[in-house]
């Protein structure tokens, strides 16, 4: 995985943006930034489950906002969550993201179609929203 990351991260134009998490000198996950359409992303992350609940998804999801819209200069941003994860759209509602909708059979895994809700936030969204 991480060579297929380094590869990307050296095509021009770039189009994906990762960031490592760590904890106490260890890689437990990563964020990412999927760079597609016109000034937008599609945001993406995980952590390892004994890290699960500690805010390092929330800083680390953060950051990325910040980053692309501050420094990428993108206009949206969207995630595509599992219905079965409210850890994942807890974090996504504290920084203000807006829940557009749900994505039917979106996502084939372990065998079977799931759907995943649609949350974005973009730069007219985000005055006054948690930071």
């Amino acid at each position: 995985m991480l060579t297929g990351i380094v590869q990307r991260a050296r095509q021009q134009p770039r189009t994906e943006f990762y960031l490592a998490v760590g904890h106490a000198g260890s890689l437990i996950g990563f964020a990412r930034l999927d760079l597609g359409g016109v000034q937008a992303a599609k945001l993406g992350y995980a952590l390892h489950a004994d890290h699960w609940g500690h805010g390092h998804a929330t800083d680390a999801v953060r950051t990325l906002i910040h980053f692309g819209f501050d420094t990428l200069g993108l206009h949206r941003i969207s995630a595509a969550i599992g219905p079965n994860n409210p850890a994942s759209v807890a974090v996504v509602e504290h920084l203000g993201f807006t829940h557009e909708g749900r994505l039917r059979d979106h996502v084939h895994t372990g065998g079977a179609w799931r759907d995943s809700l649609l949350y974005s936030i973009s730069t007219t969204g985000r005055t006054g929203r948690s930071r």
